[in-house]
């Protein structure tokens, strides 16, 4: 039987409370998100800005919503599979690592020059 759009999205949504419960370092991700709208807001960054900033942080929580959907799958791996797969979970986090990078690139190319304004009043 067909699923409806809204059974689809009330799975996605399950989904994403799955890979958030439990896991520290999304919550890490989380405040740092917030950190960056509430620098965002109080900056009074452009349009182009604002779309760059929400992508990085969109970025990055999925990537963490992947590595936590492959640390789901890889522990419920029995111990032969599990020992052929070593590096997995490593090279997931190396992608959460590298799109966190990214995204703290981003933000020190939108925020260091707005802040030094704000500070010193000129570019």
């Amino acid at each position: 039987s067909r699923r409806s759009w809204w059974d689809k999205f009330a799975e996605a949504a399950h989904g994403i409370k799955l890979g958030v419960r439990g896991q520290a370092s999304f919550c890490v991700h989380f405040f740092f998100a917030v950190l960056a709208v509430a620098a965002a807001i109080l900056l009074e960054c452009d349009r182009l800005e604002w779309c760059l900033i929400v992508l990085c942080i969109g970025i990055v929580l999925t990537a963490e919503l992947f590595n936590s959907a492959l640390e789901t799958l890889f522990h419920g791996l029995d111990p032969a599979t599990r020992a052929r797969l070593v590096g997995v979970l490593d090279i997931a986090a190396g992608a959460v690592l590298m799109a966190s990078l990214t995204a703290v690139l981003v933000g020190v190319f939108i925020f260091v020059p707005r802040l030094l304004f704000f500070t010193t009043g000129s570019w």
